[in-house]
């Protein structure tokens, strides 16, 4: 077995750092270290730091798991990426992680990093469900876990409300400025939505600072692109192969990456657009050019592919009905978007296919599909409710929908049962327990509280098409219904 990596001495120019990694202090705590972070916000820090230099490692922060620390610590830090594509693969040592940290082992050295002066920037990557909103208020969720233990004790805080507006507080005592909090998780207009989540969880747990945090502290918004499949059983092997050293903490990636970022950084930034990122004054245009037409094509294909028996992303770009569905949603999304300068949204969805078709990426269907009430609203929802008002077709997104709902159930059409992993899992069996029809069904999730905009569920031509496309799910199986429905797609 190869030595393991942990320094960047040895390794060939242009796969170590472009810099010396140890003449360069934090500036950045990163919440969530997972594998996309690896694969895109770090490997913009590390093309920032080998351009301009400048103290903006990252200290990144785990808040469930110890895994990534456990990998990383022993590395001081360092990984492997590995960008595959269809001309090849390539691998690089990214060095932009100073520390990795885990809140369940080293609490205070993570208070401490918030703390720290030196921190400018907080970022963070907890998936839609690691923020406790409350989506028809855009405020708490005081019954998501995280947020109602920190509002019982907001002096101990552990989710990351709760962290933010406890280490906001403690700075503005000491005197030390706020440091500018930098969400990068699938949600429009991310940072209008932390901000919101933040003030109002202060309202409850710290009035004093309620103010302070809508007025002084920035909020950009951002829009992240890179596909990032969890890791296979290979990944290491392949890292040890192309390196040369073994690497506990590899990642694997598209060669694609985008990120759009609204240039507001009162205390600084690193020079991110050295890697490509684009600063722009408003973010929106492309978070929802993205959201619709990358994540809504995705979560469709992913709940009809692994009812149908696809197991990856690459497979169902081998189904040519579903293939047909994708790019009748693509469209239909890209029907919904206002025109943007410089984009040409047919050309985006041609590029979406070829990296969806991508033979080296192992993303799982069953992994895009996890926690569907998080990213149905602004996936499928928001353009449906848009093409129902402005009378566009209602066929893509009703598919999609009826693909949830036929997946919610929690079996597939051999009989084989599956965890939803959605943070609303309960919730959704009791409203489809013993339930036999689809019109039950359907009516069903549909009344679920916080989910389905009104003028959805109100609209009879919405619900008949969600109905009868899962009538025929559950009545003839998911494989009928693709190729039904692709059928009546090529009229």
């Amino acid at each position: 077995m190869s030595a393991r990596l942990t320094s960047p001495d040895g390794l060939p120019k242009g796969v170590r750092p472009g810099y010396r990694p140890e003449d360069h202090a934090p500036g950045i705590v990163h919440l969530g270290l997972g594998a996309f972070h690896k694969a895109h916000q770090a490997v913009y820090t590390d093309d920032a730091l080998a351009a301009e230099g400048g103290d903006w490692r990252i200290i990144g922060v785990s808040l469930r798991s110890t895994a990534p620390s456990e990998e990383l610590t022993p590395q001081n830090g360092l990984y492997t990426i590995i960008e595959r594509g269809a001309g090849g693969s390539s691998a690089r040592v990214i060095g932009s992680i100073a520390r990795a940290l885990a809140l369940k082992n080293d609490r205070q050295a993570v208070l401490d990093a918030l703390l720290d002066p030196g921190i400018r920037i907080v970022s963070l990557t907890v998936t839609e469900k690691g923020y406790g909103i409350d989506r028809a208020t855009g405020g708490i969720d005081r019954t998501h876990p995280a947020i109602a233990a920190d509002l019982a004790a907001p002096d101990e805080p552990r989710g990351v409300a709760g962290l933010l507006v406890w280490a906001l507080g403690q700075r503005r005592a000491a005197g030390v400025p706020p440091f500018t909090v930098l969400c990068c998780d699938n949600l429009p207009e991310n940072g209008k939505m932390l901000r919101g989540l933040l003030v109002d969880f202060a309202r409850h747990a710290a009035p004093d600072l309620a103010d302070h945090i809508a007025n002084e502290v920035a909020f950009p918004s951002t829009m992240v692109d890179r596909i990032t499949p969890a890791r296979g059983s290979g990944t290491l092997e392949l890292a040890e192969r192309m390196i040369g050293l073994r690497d506990e903490a590899a990642v694997e990636t598209e060669g694609f990456r985008q990120w759009v970022i609204e240039d507001h950084f009162p205390t600084g930034r690193p020079a991110w657009e050295a890697g490509g990122a684009i600063f722009v004054s408003e973010v929106r245009p492309y978070e929802d050019m993205k959201l619709r037409m990358l994540n809504g094509s995705h979560s469709m294909l992913a709940y009809s592919g692994f009812l149908a028996g696809h197991r990856y992303v690459r497979d169902v770009m081998q189904d040519a009905s579903l293939v047909t569905l994708i790019e009748r949603h693509l469209a239909a999304a890209a029907g919904t978007l206002s025109p943007l300068s410089g984009v040409d949204f047919g050309d985006y969805a041609k590029s979406l296919l070829e990296r969806f078709t991508n033979p080296h990426l192992a993303h799982e269907t069953y992994q895009i599909a996890m926690d569907g009430t998080e990213k149905l609203p602004q996936r499928i929802l928001a353009p449906a409710k848009d093409a129902a008002e402005s009378g566009q077709p209602l066929a893509p997104f009703a598919f999609a929908v009826a693909a949830w709902m036929r997946y919610v159930l929690g079996r597939t059409d051999g009989g084989e049962t599956y965890a939803l992993r959605d943070p609303r899992e309960a919730e959704l069996a009791e409203h489809v327990a013993c339930l036999r029809t689809a019109k039950d069904v359907a009516r069903s999730l549909l009344s679920l509280p916080g989910l389905f905009p009104d003028p959805l569920r109100r609209n009879a031509d919405w619900t008949d098409a969600v109905t009868s496309r899962l009538a025929t799910m559950m009545a003839q199986g998911m494989r009928q219904a693709i190729d039904r429905e692709a059928d009546a797609a090529l009229g």
